[in-house]
C-alpha cells in the first residue's frame, strides 16, 4: 500500500466515525513542532469564536511569531505542511 492509499483509508475511517474534517500534513514534520502547533490549534478552537480553519491559521501564526528558544519553528518547514481537509470547517 502506498502513502496515498494509506491517507485515503485514514480519511475514510474518520468519515465513518462521524468526523467531517481532518488535519493532515504534506510532508513529515518534527514531533515537537507538531505538538506545539496542535496544542495551540486546540487552545484556539476551545475558545469557540473561530472556525477550525481560522484556529489552524492562528496556531501557525503563533509558531511564526514565537520568540522562544525554538525560534527555528518560524521556518515554514515546521508549520506550512499542515492542511485542513473536509467540509466541516
Amino acid at each position: 500500500m502506498n502513502k496515498s492509499e494509506n491517507y485515503e483509508q485514514e480519511l475514510n475511517l474518520a468519515r465513518e466515525i462521524g468526523d467531517k474534517n481532518a488535519i493532515a500534513t504534506l510532508w513529515q514534520i518534527d514531533d515537537l513542532a507538531t505538538q506545539q502547533l496542535m496544542s495551540q490549534f486546540y487552545t484556539f478552537l476551545k475558545q469557540g469564536n473561530m472556525t477550525k480553519a481560522e484556529a489552524l491559521r492562528q496556531a501557525q501564526l503563533t509558531l511564526i511569531n514565537n520568540n522562544s528558544a525554538n525560534s527555528q519553528w518560524q521556518d515554514p518547514y515546521y508549520w506550512a505542511a499542515f492542511i485542513l481537509i473536509g467540509n466541516g470547517l
